[in-house]
């Protein structure tokens, strides 16, 4: 018998000053049977920084050929695709065909290996983006997670807190290889 996601609720206020970015989201996610608590705040992290109109979770771990997050304009192109973890050479250069940009944000130790096999070969990609979330700061974010969950996301000046009603985690995401 196949284990069922567990379905958590979250409402989420971010304040994104840098962008001129307010708003107020109800989300349900729904996290996979191997998924973590640290790599579902790492999701919810990512929705938070780049929340705007048509910002969407897809169907992640279930779904190989859709990112965790996307967003999508009006005729239903994608404008950004967002994945979490190491995804293989293939995958990034589908995924930077398909959208117009594309970030990818690494949550977990054993990075460096992987790193230094593929950062060669995505030179040539200028609507990539990697960034790396250290091992700690992933953990405390999982300490945020519940299955209702109110939390705050602000961004200012480049720094980044996401709070819960109990705790409070500043973010430092160290760039691989910067937005163009």
């Amino acid at each position: 018998m196949a284990l069922k996601a567990t379905i958590y609720k979250a409402e989420l206020q971010v304040a994104d000053l840098d962008r001129h970015y307010y708003a107020n989201h109800s989300l349900t996610l729904a996290r996979h049977p191997s998924e973590t608590d640290e790599r579902l705040m790492t999701r919810l992290l990512m929705y938070a920084l780049y929340a705007e109109e048509g910002i969407a979770f897809t169907r992640g771990l279930s779904e190989t050929d859709e990112p965790e997050i996307w967003v999508r304009d009006l005729t239903g192109a994608i404008t950004l695709w967002i994945d979490i973890g190491q995804p293989d050479e293939a995958r990034l250069r589908k995924a930077c065909g398909r959208a117009g940009r594309v970030i990818v944000l690494i949550h977990s130790g054993g990075w460096e290996v992987w790193w230094r096999q593929i950062e060669p070969k995505l030179a040539r990609l200028g609507n990539l983006a990697v960034a790396q979330l250290p091992v700690a700061t992933g953990q405390a974010l999982a300490g945020l997670a519940q299955r209702n969950m109110r939390l705050q996301c602000l961004v200012q000046d480049s720094a980044i807190w996401l709070s819960g009603d109990d705790a409070r985690v500043e973010v430092a995401l160290r760039w691989l290889k910067p937005p163009a």
